[in-house]
């Protein structure tokens, strides 16, 4: 467990850098736990790294706005959200990890509750915990607080802003995240685009150490020159 405790070293050094990206953020108390079924074979290897995916909430929610089952993340009558964390991946050498025996802990209803500010869905969090953290952590809570301290040392580039430049690629969403964030680099960030072109997602790729690293040649999204649009839906 000593990358367990080295991340919660990092997190004591760097809780108190940003602010999570929730617009506006009440988060519950408790909520209720839910069930979910393992999809696909247990996979446990060597963790080589991380990978930090984070959803841009706008575009998510732009045909779910009315539905029951996203109603924390995209009603806006529980907040409203930019770069929420999809998931924290652990990775191996070929492949990664998934569901390891761990996924047998559950989370309590506080534990997932403490989550919903960076991650608001009860059921993705569950799910998150049993595929991917439960190979890399004993317990749901040191998971789900190992991506709550990767979430606030982040600053977060101005997307809004940004969705407004005319001739738009996935290269200057590359290049806002790194005016944010000066340690990061190119191949460190995968930009993920619908088959429409509009951003999906931001995938961060982190080394044993949890420090920026280069993310798998396959794994890195959109060319540079790849045409991009971004929703506002603010």
């Amino acid at each position: 467990m000593r990358r367990i405790a080295l991340a919660l070293a990092l997190g004591a050094a760097l809780a108190g850098t940003a602010s999570a990206q929730s617009y506006q953020c009440t988060p519950p108390r408790s909520v209720a736990v839910p069930g979910v079924a393992r999809e696909g074979p247990t996979r446990a290897m060597p963790v080589t790294g991380y990978v930090l995916s984070l959803s841009w909430s706008p575009e998510f929610c732009r045909t779910r706005k009315d539905s029951p089952r996203h109603a924390q993340q995209c009603s806006g009558r529980k907040g409203s959200f930019g770069l929420i964390v999809h998931g924290l991946w652990p990775q191996g050498a070929r492949s990664w990890p998934q569901w390891c025996a761990a996924r047998n802990v559950r989370p309590t209803g506080a534990q997932l509750a403490r989550q919903m500010c960076v991650q608001p869905s009860a059921s993705l969090a569950m799910r998150q915990w049993a595929k991917h953290g439960s190979c890399m952590a004993d317990r749901p809570d040191r998971y789900f607080r190992i991506t709550r301290i990767l979430h606030r040392s982040l600053d977060w580039p101005d997307l809004d802003r940004l969705s407004r430049k005319e001739g738009l690629n996935a290269g200057d969403i590359r290049e806002a995240w790194m005016q944010a964030n000066t340690n990061w680099r190119p191949e460190m960030i995968a930009v993920i685009l619908n088959e429409r072109g509009w951003l999906e997602e931001l995938r961060l790729c982190y080394g044993r150490d949890w420090l920026p690293a280069a993310c798998k040649r396959s794994a890195r999204g959109a060319a540079d020159d790849a045409p991009a649009k971004i929703w506002r839906g603010l």
